[in-house]
């Protein structure tokens, strides 16, 4: 079952590249109390999502900030070395959170799982965003094409918040 608005995201644990090496992240230390913005992509540095997806949330984070979001986050099933890459590659540091959901657990229990084995990526998150306050979710933009970044972008994010 996919997550829908309303429900309060299950507990995970997620892998964060830091100074001092990976580290466990709590989802708890993520969305207790807090309004956050989360976005989710198939695979760090795949083109729709070095290209369009991350770019417009790194363009946008000012003024996603400024709508009284404390944290943006995006997640991706591939392992913590790749998206501490990302995140450095990007110029994200220090604006976004890159987690990884490394094994898929995250993206399972909330049913934003997709088969990507064809492509040879295995299984991947599907590309969505959504806005959690306090760990429940009160918008989710799934996009139909994982290729594509419209519902799930930073634009139609500012218009939800």
């Amino acid at each position: 079952m996919t997550i829908s608005v309303g429900d309060t995201l299950p507990a995970a644990t997620f892998k964060e590249k830091t100074t001092d090496g990976p580290a466990d992240v709590a989802s708890s230390d993520i969305f207790a109390g807090k309004r956050v913005v989360l976005f989710a992509v198939p695979g760090a540095f795949t083109p729709t999502c070095s290209l369009n997806h991350l770019p417009g949330y790194l363009e946008n984070y000012d003024a996603i900030r400024s709508r009284g979001i404390d944290e943006l986050v995006v997640v991706a099933v591939n392992d913590v070395h790749v998206m501490g890459a990302w995140a450095t590659a990007s110029g994200g540091i220090n604006k976004i959170r890159f987690l990884s959901d490394w094994n898929a657990e995250f993206t399972k229990a909330i049913g934003m799982d997709i088969d990507l084995s064809k492509g040879g990526m295995g299984v991947r998150s599907k590309r969505y965003s959504m806005v959690v306050e306090d760990g429940v979710v009160k918008s989710v933009n799934l996009e139909e094409n994982p290729g594509q970044a419209t519902v799930s972008a930073a634009a139609a994010i500012l218009e939800q918040i």
